[in-house]
């Protein structure tokens, strides 16, 4: 069977995107499963040259097609801030996502609300004759303070559906495969998957 390697070491974006494309016939393999250990540093302006640059050098080292994604959170009150640095928005050594989250909500404390607000997704598909290809997703919602739910990870316990009333953290995996940007950029990859694989 093909196979397609995820290209990230963020097991909850793993499951996500495992979970998205159940429905396909490829095998889809982790950098974990098959010993592979990179790091790409995302120096990108935009979460396109970050997404591609991934994409592109797990594909170059393992010889197999990749898919990789660049994603954020974007909050209309802090200019689109945090944005393309949302995993490394708090500058301290082993800051956790709880960190970020704490200095978001810093952040805000003196700006009127809502704090209206939308997760962005971009995938990056590296085919192994170097063509990077492109999809993208974004859902739209508001920053709350109180943190609420268990599941996702990141910015996901004060990222509020208010048409649900439902936190990306409250929603089970059908449903957060339904709403999120992440969703929506892998939906929208599945016709270039199908070209690739065809």
């Amino acid at each position: 069977m093909k196979k397609l390697l995820i290209a990230t070491n963020n097991k909850g974006k793993v499951e996500e995107i495992q979970d998205l494309l159940k429905d396909i016939n490829i095998k889809l393999v982790t950098p974990v499963e098959i010993g592979l250990k990179l790091e790409v540093v995302e120096d990108g302006k935009t979460y396109a040259e970050n997404a591609g640059k991934k994409a592109a050098a797990f594909a170059n080292i393992s010889g197999l097609i990749a898919l990789a994604d660049d994603s954020g959170l974007e909050v209309d009150a802090l200019g689109g801030a945090p944005g393309l640095y949302s995993a490394r928005y708090l500058a301290k050594p082993n800051a956790t996502d709880a960190d970020r989250r704490a200095f978001l909500l810093q952040n805000l404390r003196n700006e009127p609300r809502p704090w209206a607000a939308h997760f962005h997704a971009t995938i990056a598909i590296a085919a192994l004759d170097g063509n990077v290809q492109f999809s993208e997703g974004d859902c739209y919602g508001e920053i709350i303070s109180d943190e609420r739910g268990t599941g996702g990870f990141g910015y996901d316990p004060i990222f509020l559906f208010p048409e649900l009333d439902l936190t990306m953290a409250e929603l089970n995996m059908d449903e957060k495969n339904r709403l999120s940007h992440r969703a929506r950029a892998i939906i929208n990859a599945k016709s270039i998957l199908k070209k690739i694989f065809s």
